[in-house]
């Protein structure tokens, strides 16, 4: 970031699918962010709850609504928009300068209404191609930003070397529309995030998940990676890490049983070829329909050599739908992955094992940490086996899928830039 430049583009990527409960709070926490120059882009995925509709509708607001705050603030008038007086510098829109300047085509809120669910990455990857901002926050639609969260957040970009920042994210429980509370102390706040963390067995945890906030998690850090919840990247190193899609004439999927409920229905969600196909590059693993592509998108900027800060300062709200807790022993494991849902359970148990295909390190440091990886490895198949019965649509999956996350691994290491004891490092 150039230190000069005072208010760097920002762009906000936030989906939707089906989101009635969190999605206009999400959308509003962007619109009303201090930071003037935003773009925000919406992408419905194709919804059936009548928020596609009521978000087309709301977009010319937020339109107006941030061409305000833009104009006002670089105007010398910042103050009074971050009083929040919106109907105050409503009346700029009428004055010479605002009328002058609206004639520039510059357009702050894009929306983008997808004819069906494409999933998380590839929404996000096609916001990021159109993005205008020097920096990239992909907003989770259960999810709300303090208005000053876009500005914290990418004071860390001042480190050229930095790629990617991790705020601190608070859990929020949407049906009291309150933060949630630590039982033992009401008084302190739940932490749903302060960034990942990779294990030596290859297991990824939220750092300070469900722990009581106490100031623990305080202080500037370097850490793994980023969350996917609220991520924010610089667009230059988005650029270096990103992978040349690999084409494939396997565009066959299976179709769902008329009879089943589609909308839960794992197989309704599989895709072997990239959404992409048009694109010749993408960022988030577009083979991955949900689940685990921050990880993998995390793993590679470490691999390339880029830093990922956490910051205290940004703070914002997250209504997590798995993972209550950083659990560590297996019996809390177990606890916590009882009460995820069968679909994530499906796909984060396979995109695991595709992301270390594809990313984890050569040589040295696997075998080194072989022996704790292989021990979560036989445990992690024998439960699942047992208690969740996708053994061999996974054996299946994984058998076609393989081949191609192999091609993807020699792109990857083609290009890492650090070696075995900087990488080392992050592994806990």
């Amino acid at each position: 970031m150039n230190k000069d430049q005072k208010f760097p583009k920002v762009t906000i990527s936030v989906i939707n699918y089906n989101d009635k409960k969190f999605i206009f709070q999400a959308i509003e926490s962007a619109v009303n962010q201090d930071y003037p120059n935003l773009e925000i882009i919406i992408t419905d995925n194709n919804s059936t709850d009548g928020t596609r509709e009521e978000i087309e509708k709301k977009t010319s607001d937020w339109e107006e609504r941030r061409k305000i705050k833009f104009y006002s603030d670089l105007s010398g008038v910042c103050g009074e928009a971050k009083n929040g007086s919106y109907e105050k510098n409503k009346e700029l829109k009428n004055s010479r300068q605002f009328s002058n300047r609206r004639q520039d085509g510059v357009e702050f809120v894009k929306y983008i209404k997808n004819s069906k669910n494409i999933g998380f990455g590839r929404p996000h990857n096609e916001a990021m191609r159109i993005a205008k901002g020097d920096f990239i926050l992909l907003l989770n639609s259960d999810a709300i930003l303090t208005s000053d969260y876009v500005e914290n957040i990418i004071k860390p970009f001042q480190d050229e070397k930095v790629g990617a920042v991790q705020g601190k994210l608070l859990r929020y429980d949407f049906d009291k529309g309150e933060l949630c509370k630590d039982k033992k102390n009401p008084k302190l706040n739940i932490i749903d995030t302060t960034g990942l963390m990779m294990l030596k067995n290859r297991r990824i945890v939220c750092i300070g998940q469900g722990q009581a906030d106490e100031g623990q998690f305080e202080k500037e850090a370097e850490i793994f990676g980023a969350d996917g919840a609220m991520p924010i990247y610089r667009k230059e190193a988005l650029e270096d890490v990103k992978l040349p899609v690999i084409k494939t004439r396997n565009t066959k999927r299976k179709k769902p049983n008329k009879t089943q409920n589609t909308k839960h229905d794992i197989q309704t969600d599989i895709f072997h070829i990239p959404y992409s196909i048009f694109h010749e590059y993408e960022y988030f693993d577009e083979n991955f329909f949900m689940y685990k592509e921050d990880v993998d998108l995390a793993w590679r900027l470490r691999l390339y050599g880029w830093k990922t800060v956490y910051t205290s300062k940004a703070v914002a709200y997250h209504g997590r739908g798995s993972g209550d807790s950083m659990a560590k022993s297996y019996i809390d494991i177990i606890k916590e992955r009882r009460k995820i849902n069968k679909k994530a359970k499906f796909f984060s148990f396979k995109h695991q094992r595709l992301m270390q295909i594809k990313n984890d390190f050569p040589s040295l440091l696997f075998t080194k940490h072989f022996p704790r990886f292989i021990i979560k490895e036989i445990g992690a198949w024998i439960y699942m086996m047992i208690f969740e019965r996708f053994t061999l649509r996974i054996l299946k999956d994984l058998y076609c899928d393989i081949p191609l996350f192999l091609k993807k691994r020699k792109m990857v290491m083609a290009k890492k830039k650090i070696g075995t004891r900087e990488m080392e490092k992050w592994f806990m």
